[in-house]
């Protein structure tokens, strides 16, 4: 039973819970990036090299010549996609950017926290009457 307790205390410690948002959040965000190259950004640079989909480029290792990367993959053969590779790098590309802004902004706002002027510390009400009765004392 003290290995429940264990990990209950573990798990519902701030840092897990906010991990676990995070994981949840970015496998989101992952999703919308995916989008965001295939269908919005790859689709003009295909255009401007002459209408070339790049999911659909690979490499025949078979030899057979197969003309699509779906017939390829529906008949078993070994293909080299380097098109999906290439949209699945530009894809970490625009995640490590978003995440650099992020962090980038995140330490800005840290900065100027830092740079604010603290507020002044006051004593309570009782150290400042010794102190004054001690002045006092001093100057008996």
């Amino acid at each position: 039973m003290k290995v429940l307790q264990e990990f209950k205390d573990f798990a519902m410690k701030g840092n897990v819970v906010d991990m676990a948002v995070g994981v949840i959040i970015g496998g989101a965000f992952g999703k919308i990036v995916s989008s965001l190259v295939n269908d919005l950004i790859m689709p003009p640079i295909g255009k401007l090299l002459g209408g070339v989909d790049f999911s659909s480029l690979f490499i025949d290792m078979s030899g057979v010549g197969y003309v699509s990367l779906a017939e390829a993959q529906k008949a078993g053969a070994a293909t080299i996609n380097y098109g999906v590779f290439l949209n699945t790098v530009i894809n970490f590309l625009i995640v490590a950017f978003c995440l650099f802004m992020v962090i980038k902004g995140m330490n800005t706002m840290k900065k100027k926290e830092a740079a604010k002027p603290g507020v002044p510390v006051v004593a309570p009400r009782n150290e400042i009457l010794l102190e004054e009765i001690r002045d006092l004392l001093k100057k008996k």
